[in-house]
């Protein structure tokens, strides 16, 4: 399906990242794996995830190239798409799932978790895409394929940073779906539910069970249906989205779960109120709890109610 294209996986030593970079070398394609090789808070960083799936790509008679540049660089970023031009000639697929966490409420989180939080994730994703782009736009053709979140959509307790980075992500695919579509590049977003070292974390799985317990819609599975979840059942949808197949899929957000994927709907208003002139107060008081926010469910009630 990816035969002469070229691929470029950030975050592939590991988790869903490394299934996605195998999944679309055994598709064809040649395939960048990037991968800062640190921990899931973002230190200690090493060469060797990066370098392990380049040669598990080898061994199984791919073409791979390893690269262990951080995303959160500008530099580190177009060496990264580099890479890619001076190994295989070109570029046509990014996938960006580099990511960390750096989870607290935020009451107590620092300046620092923020930013290494969103550097990593939004500007990480950025970066990446902003290197690609003009590569893509020059040959006319190009697949990007982002990782936005759960946590962007629905926000999960403690992950300020990590769910206003994948929201972030979300907006800025939109945008980039809508300034290369002319030029016969796609960009789309998956949100994926899998069992993987970033969510797994005792705090997660707490906050996950917790949720779950109070019936909200989106934690219907218990802890143990989530580590059910493979990290390598999301990559089928990523080689689809990267393949000719998916050329008029363009904006678009994913839910992928297991062998579950969803199609989520783009924001839409549910409810309007409207009058010719300005509202005022008196009238808001009266008509809105009757109308726009009948119905509505605190997400997060005060203990006791």
């Amino acid at each position: 399906m990816l035969k002469d294209r070229v691929a470029v996986v950030t975050g592939g030593g590991r988790g869903i990242g490394r299934g996605v970079a195998l999944a679309l070398a055994a598709a064809g394609a040649r395939v960048v794996v990037n991968d800062y090789g640190v921990l899931a808070d973002g230190s200690e960083p090493t060469e060797g995830p990066a370098f392990d799936v380049a040669a598990e790509i080898a061994r199984a008679g791919g073409e791979a190239a390893a690269s262990t540049d951080s995303v959160a660089a500008w530099d580190g970023a177009e060496r990264i798409v580099r890479t890619a031009v001076e190994r295989f000639g070109r570029i046509d697929i990014l996938v960006t799932c580099a990511g960390i966490l750096r989870d607290r409420m935020i009451y107590n989180m620092s300046e620092e978790e923020w930013h290494a939080v969103l550097d990593v994730h939004l500007k990480g994703t950025f970066n990446c895409v902003r290197h690609a782009a003009p590569l893509m736009r020059e040959q006319r053709h190009g697949r990007i394929v982002t990782f936005s979140s759960g946590s962007g959509l629905f926000g999960n307790p403690g992950q300020a940073n990590y769910g206003a980075a994948k929201s972030g992500i979300g907006g800025l695919t939109k945008v980039v779906a809508k300034d290369l579509g002319k030029y016969g590049v796609t960009a789309n977003s998956l949100c994926p539910v899998a069992a993987t070292r970033m969510t797994m974390t005792p705090a997660l799985r707490k906050a996950r069970e917790l949720r779950r317990q109070q019936g909200m819609a989106q934690e219907r599975r218990t802890l143990q249906e989530l580590e059910d979840l493979h990290p390598d059942d999301v990559a089928p949808l990523v080689v689809f989205l990267a393949s000719d197949g998916a050329a008029h899929v363009n904006g678009q957000f994913f839910y992928c779960a297991g062998s579950s994927i969803s199609l989520l709907s783009q924001p839409r208003a549910v409810k309007t109120i409207w009058k010719e002139d300005r509202w005022t107060l008196d009238e808001l008081d009266e008509i809105v709890p009757l109308t726009l926010t009948q119905g509505l469910v605190n997400p997060a009630p005060p203990k006791g109610e």
